[in-house]
């Protein structure tokens, strides 16, 4: 953002410590941890915390900016390495497996997903996108199934995601939830995908 200044070398302690804890803290708990325990871990006032990260959505959007930007570069990669049916495909398995990361966090994305205010509905915004785009490709290559939005699949991936996370599935049970769940997307030729 122009015109941000950078932060004091203490400040950006403070801040990395809270992301630090935040982080340690959803993976033991889930994302609805209490955060007076995560500025508690993280060392810090409540009032660091909340000056840092006013709301819950800022912190979690915080948090899952790595997780974001992974999977944006995943998108890039499969659509240039499969044929766009099996890239969406593929990738819908990967979001749905990684969103399950922290307990309660499909829940969270998908209270914000119709939220303009909330900082996690911008944080989801680059997903939906990437959505869209492979889903364009698909569209373009015949191999979509009616009429659906970005949006749609978007939301079909958090709920796969929220069973992902409710059934403890593994990795293997995952993709076949994604797979099973999202085939009526696809229109795949008679001997079904490659």
């Amino acid at each position: 953002m122009a015109g941000t200044r950078p932060l004091r070398a203490d400040a950006q302690r403070n801040r990395d410590a809270i992301l630090v804890a935040a982080r340690e803290t959803f993976e033991a708990e889930g994302v609805l941890a209490s955060l007076d325990a995560i500025a508690l871990r993280a060392g810090v006032g409540n009032a660091t915390l909340y000056r840092n990260f006013p709301t819950r959505d800022d912190l979690v959007a915080a948090v899952i900016e790595g997780f974001y930007a992974r999977a944006l570069a995943e998108a890039d990669e499969l659509s240039r390495a499969l044929p766009p049916a099996e890239a969406l495909a593929e990738w819908l398995v990967r979001v749905g497996w990684g969103l399950r990361i922290w307990h309660d966090l499909p829940v969270c994305l998908a209270t914000a997903h119709d939220d303009d205010s909330s900082a996690l509905h911008s944080a989801n915004a680059p997903l939906v996108e990437r959505v869209g785009v492979l889903l364009d490709a698909a569209e373009e290559a015949g191999q979509v199934a009616g009429e659906i939005s970005a949006d749609e699949v978007f939301e079909l991936v958090l709920a796969l995601s929220w069973a992902i996370d409710r059934f403890g599935d593994d990795e293997e049970k995952a993709r076949r939830r994604v797979v099973m769940a999202t085939a009526g997307i696809f229109r795949w030729p008679e001997a079904g995908r490659g």
